[in-house]
């Protein structure tokens, strides 16, 4: 393969923007139209993703240690769109055809480097696929409950018919009848419970159709469909180190989890855990967060404001709160929210001492297209 080719013709058409997965679907649809069912009636949100995913994987395309299991995961998560290893081939043809289409220096190396590459791609996802064929490509859960916490913000309680293995600080993505087939990434704010519950904390979004709807419109009694987790915001199993766990937004939620695991199954260790909004409103989950605190002796919850002088919580920015209430070197950290918050919160705690290694983050942007690729959340 001619990667240096590939890229630079992935460039071209990526330069063209929305015509590209125009004219892809066009192709895809027109010359296989029985996988037209497999994507929402609207394109309107889907469009632009998987373009966006393959990019990432044109990214890595020259490192397999980190794209091997990328395409993995895409694999095991693509069987709940009822993708089988016969659209595998089609999809390939339309992507041959669009990359062909924008570039006018395409000649028969670039489509053998291409045709290379994907053959690998489709062989890694089937044969991934293949392997979790004994597992559900999704689990129904019905909406036991539906809290609205504030204008946009609502915390949903889940509960499956059957156990669904993940690991706290990893996200489901969820599909609602609501709006058929565009499923967007959550992360429960629970570990796994013996009674198959599961809580959400949902925002709701401009442009976001699943989290409006399930903000504004889901109720108590609808079914939902939750995807195979993905994610690698899980605690260190090699670690008993003391947490310090800093959240913006609803980057709370796998943080929560991460509280819930260690008072299930431990081991006994110190958290501090630091929740940031704008102002006091923000603190949708304030309640539970007093009554966590509350119950377990060795955690500690601190909510700061940036916006709101006459609060008497803490002020500033989240990171620099943190640093106040330091040093945190002892300690593994876990940092989840807006990309502003994460990449500040993470800049500030390396540069106090604490190593780059003991950092694990996750963020929350409700622009990224491609969560399926990296672990990436929500809408």
């Amino acid at each position: 393969m001619d990667i240096p080719a590939m890229r630079a013709s992935f460039a071209k058409a990526a330069a063209h923007g929305d015509q590209v997965p125009l004219w892809f679907y066009s192709h895809l649809f027109l010359t296989h139209p029985e996988t037209r069912d497999m994507f929402p009636v609207s394109m309107a949100h889907q469009r632009d993703r998987l373009f966006a995913a393959l990019g990432e994987v044109v990214a890595r395309v020259d490192d397999l240690d980190t794209l091997v299991p990328i395409l993995q995961q895409l694999g095991r998560d693509h069987r709940k769109f009822g993708a089988l290893a016969a659209h595998y081939p089609a999809v390939g043809a339309s992507l041959l055809a669009t990359l062909e289409h924008f570039d006018d220096e395409w000649d028969d190396a670039l489509a053998a480097s291409w045709a290379e590459a994907y053959g690998v791609i489709a062989e890694v996802m089937i044969a991934a696929a293949d392997e979790a064929a004994d597992a559900p490509p999704w689990w129904e859960a019905e909406v036991v409950g539906h809290d609205r916490r504030t204008i946009d913000v609502a915390v949903l309680h889940l509960r499956t018919e059957q156990p669904l293995p993940y690991l706290p600080g990893q996200a489901l993505s969820v599909e609602t009848d609501l709006r058929p087939r565009l499923w967007r990434w959550y992360s429960p704010a629970n570990a796994p419970r013996p009674d198959n519950a599961l809580e959400l904390h949902v925002r709701a979004r401009d442009g976001g159709p699943v989290s409006t709807a399930l903000v504004r419109q889901a109720q108590q009694g609808d079914v939902v469909r939750l995807g195979p987790p993905v994610g690698h915001l899980a605690l260190d199993v090699d670690s008993d180190r003391d947490l310090l766990l800093v959240a913006g937004g609803t980057g709370l939620a796998p943080l929560k989890a991460l509280v819930d695991q260690v008072a299930r199954q431990g081991p006994a260790r110190r958290v501090d855990l630091f929740v940031g909004a704008r102002t006091e409103d923000g603190f949708y989950d304030r309640a539970d967060l007093h009554r966590l605190a509350q119950e377990h002796p060795w955690l500690t919850v601190t909510c700061a404001v940036s916006h709101e002088k006459s609060s008497a919580l803490e002020h500033g920015d989240i990171g620099d709160v943190v640093l106040r209430h330091g040093p945190w070197n002892g300690r593994d950290a876990y940092v989840a929210g807006n990309p502003a918050t994460v990449e500040d919160t993470v800049t500030r705690l390396h540069a106090a001492g604490l190593p780059m290694g003991r950092i694990r983050t996750e963020v929350f942007a409700p622009s990224r297209p491609s969560p399926t690729v990296d672990g990436k959340v929500t809408e």
